[in-house]
């Protein structure tokens, strides 16, 4: 039987659920805090009603945790739950955006969290000035300071874990995170806003990074449900945020073989990744895993079983790719054998270069003495390479060059399927629904095709 406590403007409602090997009994509870406007005939009504079914949920072992638990707190517990099964580019992107989340609703009661709280939530993020990513641009001449005052790059990298490439893009003129910010100034023994100012502070979230919120809440919500804390996931009754679909980018065949020619002059090793991403469709941080063993020559086949990515508390470091259906087998077009072999030849000169000062990893793509290359090495190289020839080729990535692979495939007349498992994507539902531009394309090609076959032959007929 439930008993019912009044309190100043709420009631507490405990049931004893028996008790635990020691002989203490086990007693869970609740609060009750009646709306505005209610009669005390409401109230007492509301409350026995309350009572009933908070006993229902103990006999019936819903109950399994604080009823009265916050947010914040049952998202920690959450974490750690989940902290083993996710991957880890997966934790540190939940791990970042729950602090925007507990500042919303953290400290509510997981049960009083409802559909409006959740939708203001969200409203919120659509605003400006709600970033937590900001970027950074230096406001002084940093090459000269460092000359001036006497200061070596190596010195600013190795004492303050500045790493080489976010120097050498800062002293370059490009933005920077507000860590690498710190760091340097630092280093400079100078305050942050005498060396740095932040930009595009105004920038809303965009609608995507909005919609991957509301899927860790309802994900942290949905546990509490599966656990018995409540009774249902509130996030089930809110309609999530709209993301408009955008066209990927991509370049078409004649913009392709320009890029192809393009490259001709540059670094071996930066040439011969672009190259590969483009003939194979590879996501960057698979082409940056693959390693020689990988790479079957005499059947001009490419084994694509992991990822290289990069997190700023682990480094550069090796992953499963992005699904099952990621770890696949491709062919490889006899040019991309051909660069392979080149490179191959470029990579041993290097070593020997080096000499024992060459780091064993067995990888294709490697820095200057055989580690891993940073993922956002070949990404920042391809944005510079993109811009100074802007004249011909359109703001690209180097996750562009996937979609052009795609596109081009399907405007030649390869199947979805095919096309799909070249990819690695799970179904060929997920290419159809990415790459509908280019299928819509190719059966308006199709139609043209059937036209000028078949309208001859009806012609001559008619005559």
């Amino acid at each position: 039987m439930a008993t019912i406590q009044k309190r100043k403007n709420s009631y507490l409602i405990s049931v004893s659920c028996g008790y635990d090997m020691n002989g203490k009994q086990i007693r869970k509870t609740m609060t009750y805090t009646p709306d505005k406007g209610l009669t005390e005939k409401q109230i007492d009504k509301e409350v026995q009603r309350q009572a009933v079914l908070f006993e229902e949920r103990c006999r019936t072992g819903t109950v399994t945790m604080d009823d009265n638990m916050r947010f914040a707190d049952f998202a920690a517990e959450w974490m750690k739950h989940k902290k083993a099964d996710l991957r880890p580019k997966t934790y540190a992107r939940y791990d970042s955006m729950l602090p925007r989340i507990n500042a919303a609703i953290g400290h509510m009661k997981l049960r009083n969290i409802q559909p409006p709280h959740l939708l203001a939530f969200y409203e919120n993020l659509s605003e400006g000035g709600i970033r937590k990513d900001t970027k950074y641009r230096c406001t002084i001449d940093l090459d000269g300071y460092l000359n001036e005052h006497k200061l070596s790059k190596s010195a600013v990298q190795r004492e303050n874990g500045v790493a080489p490439s976010n120097l050498l893009a800062v002293t370059r003129g490009k933005n920077c995170t507000a860590a690498t910010a710190e760091s340097i100034a630092a280093a400079l023994g100078k305050p942050l806003r005498e060396v740095f100012e932040p930009v595009n502070t105004d920038k809303p979230l965009s609608s995507k990074t909005i919609l991957h919120h509301h899927r860790l809440i309802s994900s942290i919500l949905g546990t509490a449900v599966e656990w018995g804390v409540l009774f249902a996931n509130p996030c089930d009754r809110t309609k999530p945020p709209r993301v408009e679909h955008k066209e990927p980018k991509y370049l078409d065949e004649v913009q392709a073989a320009k890029l192809l020619e393009l490259l001709e002059d540059e670094n071996t090793e930066y040439k011969t990744a672009i190259r590969l991403l483009l003939f194979t469709g590879l996501r960057r941080g698979e082409v940056l895993g693959l390693e020689w063993s990988d790479v079957d020559f005499d059947n001009a086949t490419l084994q694509v079983c992991r990822s290289s990515l990069y997190l700023p508390e682990k480094g550069v470091y090796e992953d499963e790719t992005k699904n099952r259906t990621s770890n696949r087998v491709i062919k490889l077009p006899q040019t991309a054998v051909n660069d392979l072999k080149l490179y191959s030849k470029f990579q041993m000169e290097m070593r020997l270069r080096v000499g024992d000062r060459w780091q064993e990893t067995d990888r294709i793509f490697t820095t200057d003495f055989g580690a891993p290359l940073h993922p956002d090495t070949l990404s920042r190289w391809f944005s510079a390479f993109v811009k100074a020839h802007s004249d011909v080729l359109p703001p690209i990535s180097l996750h562009s060059l996937r979609h052009t692979n795609a596109t081009l495939q399907i405007a030649s007349g390869v199947p979805i399927t095919t096309v799909s498992k070249r990819l690695g994507h799970a179904s060929s539902v997920t290419t159809g629904r990415i790459y509908a531009h280019a299928i819509r394309s190719a059966d308006e090609a199709a139609a043209e095709a059937l036209e000028n076959i078949l309208t001859p032959t009806l012609n001559r007929n008619a005559g």
